[in-house]
């Protein structure tokens, strides 16, 4: 195995390295998704596609997608992807950033600067470094709505949604009947979401 495709499987701990602009704490999150293998369902329905949601870690508080701190010693897609890979087990392509949205903590004595990607998903470890504190479920764009908890993240996922329903993307099919649905990167113009301040749960 080479080095690039092994998991850690212990996560980051520490605050040394954290990046702050302005006084908010820089974090950075993912939208984990993937497209279903239905050659029915039309490329500009928001059905075609599913996404993974994780539990936080005080359960019985909704779910949430992944994300964490962004740190000095690392880009900001290369954190993306392991706040993924720790939080939620799953690597891929992080594509274009969907936007940053400004929020609190419920006590609001923390404030927060945060930067979303979709992560197109290639791979779903087994093992990795918080499957024990953490469920993780793919379900569909509606459900994500309800369960999701946090309003910023939400808004990210409409951002997604609006992106991937109109977008062009490519149908492959192989030797054996099997359809495959492939992402066609990001488009020329990214939709910007508004500002927001919100609170939110670990």
């Amino acid at each position: 195995m080479e080095l690039k495709d092994m998991v850690v499987l212990v996560s980051r701990s520490g605050r040394h390295l954290q990046r702050y602009n302005k006084g908010r704490r820089q974090v950075v999150g993912c939208i984990p998704y993937r497209y279903k293998d239905f050659t029915e369902l039309s490329l500009i329905d928001e059905d075609a596609f599913e996404v993974l949601l994780i539990s936080p870690q005080r359960k019985g508080k909704g779910l949430l997608f992944p994300k964490g701190g962004w740190e000095e010693d690392e880009t900001i897609e290369d954190a993306a992807q392991r706040e993924t890979i720790e939080e939620a087990g799953v690597r891929g392509e992080v594509e274009c950033k969907l936007g940053t949205w400004y929020f609190e903590n419920k006590t609001g004595d923390t404030a927060y600067e945060g930067h979303m990607f979709p992560l197109f998903v290639t791979e779903e470890l087994d093992h990795w470094p918080e499957k024990e504190i953490r469920e993780r479920t793919w379900m569909n764009v509606r459900e994500a709505r309800k369960l999701c908890q946090n309003g910023w993240m939400k808004e990210a996922l409409e951002v997604l949604v609006s992106r991937l329903t109109s977008q062009i993307s490519i149908i492959e099919r192989s030797s054996s009947g099997r359809t495959t649905i492939l992402p066609w990167g990001c488009r020329a113009q990214i939709l910007s979401p508004p500002l927001s301040s919100s609170t939110e749960e670990a």
